[in-house]
């Protein structure tokens, strides 16, 4: 199922086809403080195996975001931008929405993610801190 979602002059869709593999990774290793020097191979992996939410004004991405899940329980909003040129449109609060409300992802009991500076962007969208965050493990690899 694709979705397909104007705001404004915008379009957010999930249609993976559509996505600038190359913009999405120069962002990610470029501009992301969590996603520095990520290789393009694996970003291109991480999006195959995602559902990917891309931004898009006249055709270019702008924006993008994907949802790690099972489709069931489970799913991981990640990989979160809009472009600084086209911030302080809605945008952000608009991809974030889009993932929340993706009707693939209706019903999912647990959605997670992670941030170091845009707590107030996602608790508009029903994101809280975890109220046992002591329960929750991570277990770090190697950046690829």
């Amino acid at each position: 199922m694709t979705i397909g979602i104007r705001h404004g002059e915008y379009l957010i869709s999930d249609d993976p086809a559509r996505v600038d593999i190359a913009a999405v990774h120069t962002w990610l290793s470029e501009s992301s403080y969590w996603a520095k020097g990520r290789s393009r191979q694996t970003v291109a992996r991480s999006i195959a195996n995602s559902i990917p939410l891309g931004v898009y004004h006249d055709e270019a991405c702008v924006g993008f975001a994907r949802v790690v899940t099972d489709r069931a329980t489970f799913a991981w909003l990640c990989d979160v931008f809009v472009m600084e040129e086209h911030r302080g449109r809605g945008l952000g609060r608009a991809l974030v929405e889009a993932a929340v409300t993706h009707p693939e992802l209706l019903g999912i009991q647990r959605f997670v993610l992670a941030t170091a500076d845009a707590q107030d962007l996602y608790r508009q969208s029903g994101f809280e801190v975890l109220a046992h965050p002591d329960r929750w493990m991570l277990r770090r690899g190697p950046i690829t």
